[in-house]
């Protein structure tokens, strides 16, 4: 009946959802787990979309510094990001979108920039064993950076259950107090079959699994990047995750969405709009992003649709 009653713009009396707010005085009680009203965020872009809402979520203020696709990050301007106001800098390595493996060097410089300001790193490392150059360094691990890190994986990526939503979280220990009241706020907890199931998969699954993980999505990489090469876009072999950022201005003149459904509608390939992956449309209008995460026999199909692009 809700569905019928936006159909029809109804008034909506057949759901039991209050259309005012509850009082204040509960919204205030609900603590935030490190992020509070006025607050900075750092946020490296392009970014995997949540990031940014997010931080505003919180009624925090998200500050954008460019990641390039290649060479190492502007450190300079990196710093000039950071302020008084800096309570956090989200840190997504391997990344989504842009598949960058962060250096030893560029984390040593958030580690000091962390400390320098007081400010946490809430680090994204679901792709922690998918790459292919360099290695993976959680930040963590740096000097001085046990206590003011907030590290987030999940089994999502690792074991392609991206539905089971089995996640981890690691924390100073009075972080980890407010980050479990917060969550109790917003689910109750991941089901006891699949908690199970992922302790299973890291007891037994020894190194031969992560090394063929990261072969097997290398392969994936190649043939995908190999293609779109092919079909005249551009883009950087990404060093990690399994994702590609692809330049689609030699092909067409087309802003991101637009090109998006005309690729996916005309020639069966589907993208994500780069625009998604940014603070302002302008800056991903000429950019869409591919996954890689699917069975060689389905990308080598999707490369020789994508062939046909330019004919």
């Amino acid at each position: 009946m809700t569905r019928l009653a936006n159909e029809h713009g109804a008034i909506n009396l057949a759901q039991g959802f209050p259309n005012f707010p509850c009082p204040d005085v509960l919204k205030d009680a609900a603590a935030l787990g490190v992020v509070n009203p006025g607050d900075e965020v750092v946020v490296f872009e392009p970014f995997y979309e949540n990031y940014g809402p997010d931080a505003i979520l919180c009624d925090a203020k998200p500050v954008f510094v460019p990641m390039p696709a290649e060479g190492p990050i502007d450190l300079d301007r990196l710093a000039t990001a950071f302020s008084a106001k800096t309570r956090a800098i989200i840190v997504c390595t391997p990344n989504n979108p842009t598949g960058r493996v962060l250096s030893r060097a560029e984390l040593t410089a958030i580690a000091e920039l962390c400390q320098r300001h007081d400010a946490f790193a809430v680090t994204d490392e679901i792709y922690e064993h998918i790459y292919y150059e360099g290695e993976h360094i959680p930040i963590a691990t740096l000097p001085g950076m046990a206590d003011r890190t907030i590290t987030i994986s999940g089994a999502s990526k690792t074991f392609s259950i991206t539905g089971w939503r089995i996640g981890t979280i690691v924390a100073p220990p009075d972080v980890t107090d407010a980050i479990r009241k917060v969550h109790d706020f917003l689910t109750v907890g991941a089901p006891a079959p699949l908690q199970e199931a992922v302790a299973v998969a890291i007891e037994t699954l020894g190194d031969d699994y992560y090394d063929g993980l990261a072969r097997d999505y290398r392969r994936r990489r190649d043939i995908l990047c190999a293609g779109l090469l092919k079909a005249g876009f551009r883009c950087r072999v990404p060093a990690g995750a399994y994702y590609v950022m692809a330049d689609f201005s030699d092909i067409s003149e087309l802003p991101d969405d637009e090109f998006s459904k005309w690729l996916t509608a005309e020639h069966g390939v589907a993208p994500v709009p780069g625009s998604s992956f940014y603070s302002r449309a302008e800056l991903g209008r000429k950019y869409v992003r591919f996954a890689f995460c699917k069975t060689e026999d389905m990308l080598q199909q999707a490369v020789e649709r994508l062939q046909r692009v330019r004919d």
